[in-house]
């Protein structure tokens, strides 16, 4: 594991509670597609710093480790992040796929050290990022990957910061919203949410990152005492 991977609770200390609120996020999505599969999930927040990637991470881990193939798409075409928590290149990625045709058929997912999960990087970081991701090549990209995976997972940049998660948000079975205790300003929260119902987006729900645990919780999944 790299002092990155460290990061990601999910992979450094599964018994803990957080991981726990993880698959707690997991299993709730699995019921919300109980009448309609979710197979392509966006992830976003309203601002920067607000915990959209590690969120994003901790959950595809989950989602692997319940047996589902699961690829990571890094769509912050602007500060990608999702190599870094890997410890991962982000050389190769989406972009190169928007460029190449042999990309296209042959997507450059690099391993992540976790049975079934694999990530899609960013790639060489383009002038117009919206240009890209509102094209038809994105749809085929998309395409491509659904033929290997059984759900995808892209980040994308803040909704109030630039476009981006919008124009993607058309494109996907759902989104969540990912906010920050103590941090995400309310006002900010429903400006975001009122810019992804302007473009209809399936918001399926919304994660609160960094809110107080009970600590008494910690008893029964083994974090306050032995046995």
């Amino acid at each position: 594991m790299t002092e990155k991977q460290g990061e990601l609770i999910t992979i450094a200390d599964p018994r803990s509670l957080a991981s726990e609120a993880f698959r707690t996020l997991r299993t709730n999505l699995q019921f919300t597609s109980v009448d309609r599969p979710l197979r392509t999930i966006l992830v976003t927040s309203a601002s920067p710093e607000e915990g959209k990637s590690t969120t994003l991470a901790n959950l595809a881990v989950t989602m692997a480790q319940a047996e589902k193939r699961v690829i990571m798409v890094d769509c912050d075409l602007r500060r990608p992040v999702l190599h870094k928590l890997f410890g991962l290149s982000r050389e190769i990625g989406l972009v190169t796929m928007m460029v190449e045709d042999e990309a296209l058929a042959n997507p450059p997912l690099q391993e992540t050290g976790v049975k079934g999960l694999w990530l899609l990087a960013s790639g060489p970081l383009p002038p117009r990022p919206p240009d890209l991701l509102g094209s038809q090549r994105m749809a085929r990209v998309i395409e491509s990957l659904l033929a290997r995976a059984d759900l995808l997972l892209f980040d994308a940049p803040p909704v109030l910061a630039v476009t981006d998660a919008s124009i993607l948000a058309s494109r996907v079975d759902g989104v969540l919203l990912v906010a920050s205790a103590g941090h995400t300003k309310r006002d900010d929260l429903r400006n975001a949410k009122a810019q992804l119902d302007k473009v209809s987006a399936p918001i399926i729900g919304a994660v609160l990152n960094n809110a107080e645990l009970n600590r008494r919780m910690g008893y029964y999944y083994g974090e306050s005492e032995e046995g």
